[in-house]
């Protein structure tokens, strides 16, 4: 069993900048891999970045150039270092990770851009 945690949300203005941290606890052996979601009322969630068990990232064109994920394995850690914040960044942001062929979801972190 695997447990994610996030943390780092919050309130910011249009512009600026926040980093997303997810912590995971529990059987962390044989990371596969892991990314960051998000959900805006009453819309589906869509995919933001993706990191491979390799390192390589990938992200979506809406946060491409001005989001970042990152990965500390001795800290177990997952980050999304996010700049240059829009209103329309707005959601509850979500992480994900996959440990020996299981997917495990954190409970999410609301982030909320002012303009």
């Amino acid at each position: 069993q695997v447990q994610l945690v996030e943390s780092g949300g919050g309130l910011v203005q249009a512009g600026g900048s926040l980093r997303l941290s997810c912590a995971a606890s529990g059987s962390t052996f044989n990371f596969q891999g892991g990314g960051w979601f998000r959900q805006r009322p009453g819309e589906q969630r869509e995919v933001l970045a993706l990191i491979l068990e390799s390192g390589s990232t990938s992200y979506a064109d809406t946060v491409k150039g001005r989001f970042t994920v990152a990965r500390d394995s001795a800290k177990k850690m997952v980050y999304l270092d996010m700049t240059n914040l829009k209103p329309e960044d707005t959601a509850v942001y979500i992480c994900s990770s996959h440990y020996n062929g299981t997917g495990y979801w954190g409970q999410g972190t609301q982030v909320t851009v002012s303009s």
